[in-house]
């Protein structure tokens, strides 16, 4: 069996990137081999740090115009990228090809809409999996790449589906999710950390949970699709 690995960090940034995450996705990323968890680590740190610029701007320009900011360096080569940015310095040693993480700063801007459709919800869930295919390719996973996507959307549309009021919006994505949770494929061990998430935030919807590790049950879940993939 591959040692899971004891997340590496190669230089002292990356202890800030770590405490950027919420704790489920660090326990998430505990399941992770060596060999991928650098990567991993600069994916979910770049996620969160797109959500925080909605969760955190006063205005939707404003938000725009910081993931601008972001989607112009995903349109560069990383050799210019500005340095002292330190999640822009992890990802310049991401495996994966950082052009395509462009989709997931349109991803989360399409959440800047006035309302949330199903094609906003889609095109949301597509920038997700646009990035951890991408991630999958850069670390050598051998799972599918239409797999990986479907398990990336269905972790994000759950996610999304947390983070959103009651009401009828909610109700669209949860009913995106109902197709995809008989058929959530297994992952391999490069992939566990998304294994996890998608089973974690699938238990927290299905609870109508507002935390995804709310008990002794979350754990169990975590240690199963951490060691199965599924």
């Amino acid at each position: 069996m591959t040692r899971l690995c004891a997340i590496p960090m190669p230089v002292a940034m990356d202890d800030d990137l770590l405490d950027t995450l919420p704790l489920a996705h660090r326990l998430a990323l505990s399941y992770a081999p060596c060999r991928a968890a650098g990567d991993i680590l600069a994916l979910l740190a770049l996620n969160q740090r797109l959500g925080g610029v909605l969760r955190q701007a006063s205005e939707p320009v404003i938000a725009q115009m910081k993931l601008a900011w972001w989607r112009d360096r995903f349109r560069q080569s990383p050799e210019d990228w500005p340095a002292g940015e330190p999640l822009l310095a992890a990802l310049a040693r991401w495996r994966g090809d950082t052009k395509r993480l462009e989709a997931l700063v349109d991803g989360w801007e399409i959440l800047l809409a006035e309302s949330l459709g199903r094609e906003e919800a889609d095109s949301y869930a597509a920038g997700h999996a646009g990035a951890w295919a991408a991630l999958a390719e850069g670390v050598g996973s051998r799972i599918d790449a239409p797999l990986v996507e479907r398990s990336a959307a269905i972790h994000a549309l759950a996610d999304l589906a947390l983070n959103l009021p009651p009401g009828a919006e909610r109700r669209q994505v949860e009913g995106m999710l109902e197709a995809g949770r008989a058929a959530t494929p297994r992952l391999d061990r490069p992939l566990r950390p998304l294994a996890v998430l998608r089973a974690l935030s699938l238990r927290a919807v299905a609870r109508s949970s507002k935390e995804l590790l709310d008990g002794p049950g979350a754990m169990t879940v975590a240690l199963r699709s951490g060691l199965t993939g599924r």
